[in-house]
């Protein structure tokens, strides 16, 4: 659709800013903190780019005040930001820590006193370690009473102080990592486990949204989803299949659990030919279908072509945690689909596409299946940023990635999608998981590396006064330029 002009943002349009626990607070054994699996996991050699984790992080458990006041200089609407489990609970049950609450509801406070609504990440990955070690977590269905047992420890706590809320971040992203790539804790390679984890995960969201409707009945909660929209990569039948299957497999097993409380037929009946579909007991579709979310989480960061795969054909995934352009190989899976790179888009230096209409083509999708409001919870760019004299950090090509993915934004509430607001990925650099503190997202550059924490100094890049004209202007600003 071509629109001869677009309406403005709505005046109460969310401008926001994200960021994960595990990723920005540090502290990883401070204040009766518990170990979580990513706490282990990256002392593991090899597990991570340089033997990079988040024991310091970039300190935001003790620079939280610094940080809020940031984020009020920039003028952000929303901050998304995830309570880590173990902090409130270091075994996972049991007594609650409160130094844990304490300091998220400063954290909460110091938001609402800078007219800066809260997003509360429920869980963003960081599972306590107690509970790995003692049923496997995601794996045993003991994970759902834990889980529903700390969200509504939350719930009761925050109710009054937080009306946004996301349940699971990225369940598809991280348990591919978890159980199919090995690549993300406990690091297995089973598919048959992979989507009985899953399925266990769905119950446990299912049953903390239930929890959410009675403790929290003026908020509003959802999973936030890793959604990478599929392309065929020609109009041959094969390809078009092959892109079925993918959009199918990899987008709405998991959205179609969430929004309708079942799977989506033709892979279900794939998974059962296979041996490897989850075990579904009596009660779990109706659960499923008593858990459905009030809106739906976006992070959008890039969207992946396919072709046609054989039985016999590709399967290799090795994921480019170097920032070396060009080194991630094709995937797939035999007999569903391939990944091929898509030649009419630019891709990062971690071969990521950089597809702003993608974007677009994203709400439109979600919201004709689903006919629920959305909500962009991470959008971003991460790039080797550098540090130039004067503590000057020129980031245009941030720059022009976020201005064209809000405007591919804009372009999708004009084709009547209901957007609630936008967090770019992420407020100031974070540990990027697998990739080390190289893969710079923030609009806050942050003063250190792989190797040493140095002065964790906090300095504005170029697109942090960028996104402050946007916000002031309410998105009428969005092709002005840093002078």
């Amino acid at each position: 659709m071509h629109h001869s002009h677009l309406q403005p943002f709505a005046t109460d349009f969310l401008w926001g800013a994200a960021s994960a626990a595990y990723q920005v607070e540090g502290a990883w054994n401070e204040d009766g903190k518990g170990p979580s699996v990513w706490d282990l996991f990256t002392k593991i050699p090899g597990t991570t780019f340089q033997g990079s984790n988040g024991d310091v992080a970039v300190d935001h458990y003790h620079r939280m005040e610094e940080d809020v006041a940031l984020m009020a200089e920039m003028g952000l609407k929303a901050y998304r930001f995830s309570v880590s489990w173990p902090r409130i609970f270091p075994t996972g049950r049991g007594a609650v820590n409160e130094a844990g609450l304490a300091f998220y509801e400063r954290l909460i406070d110091a938001l609402l006193a800078h007219g800066i609504e809260p997003v509360l990440t429920l869980y963003h990955w960081d599972l306590p370690q107690a509970l790995q070690d003692e049923y496997g977590g995601w794996e045993d269905r003991r994970i759902i009473a834990d889980f529903e047992h700390y969200c509504v420890t939350l719930y009761r706590r925050f109710a009054n102080k937080v009306k946004y809320w996301v349940s699971l971040n990225e369940q598809n992203f991280n348990l591919t990592n978890a159980y199919l790539l090995g690549a993300h804790p406990p690091a297995v390679q089973d598919r048959k486990r992979f989507f009985a984890a899953n399925h266990i995960a769905f119950l446990a969201n299912a049953t903390v949204i239930k929890a959410f409707r009675q403790h929290v009945p003026n908020g509003l909660i959802g999973p936030s989803f890793a959604y990478s929209p599929a392309y065929p990569a020609s109009a041959a039948p094969a390809d078009i299949l092959a892109y079925e299957n993918a959009e199918e497999m990899t987008n709405y097993w998991w959205l179609d659990a969430y929004c309708y409380g079942r799977y989506p037929q033709a892979s279900l009946a794939w998974l059962r030919e296979r041996g490897e579909a989850p075990q579904i007991l009596p009660g779990d579709l109706e659960l499923l279908a008593e858990g459905k979310p009030d809106y739906i989480g976006v992070n959008y960061y890039y969207t992946l072509t396919y072709t046609d795969n054989p039985l016999d054909g590709q399967t290799l995934q090795r994921i480019n945690n170097t920032g070396r352009k060009g080194t991630t190989p094709s995937s797939g899976v035999p007999g569903l689909y391939r990944t091929t790179p898509n030649p009419h888009l630019e891709t990062s230096n971690w071969d990521w596409a950089i597809d702003p209409t993608g974007l677009r083509i994203a709400l439109r999708r979600l919201a004709s299946r689903y006919h629920l409001p959305m909500m962009i919870t991470e959008n971003g760019l991460g790039e080797f940023d550098k540090l130039e004299a004067g503590d000057q950090i020129h980031d245009d090509y941030r720059i022009d990635y976020l201005r064209s993915h809000l405007v591919a934004c804009q372009q999708a509430m004009q084709d009547g999608v209901q957007l609630l607001g936008y967090c770019a990925w992420s407020f100031t650099d974070i540990l990027s998981w697998l990739n080390g503190y190289q893969k710079r997202y923030g609009f806050v550059y942050v003063d250190r590396d792989e190797q040493s924490p140095r002065t964790l100094r906090r300095i504005r890049k170029d697109s942090f006064f960028w996104y402050q004209k946007v916000i002031q202007s309410a998105g009428a600003a969005l092709h002005d330029r840093v002078a």
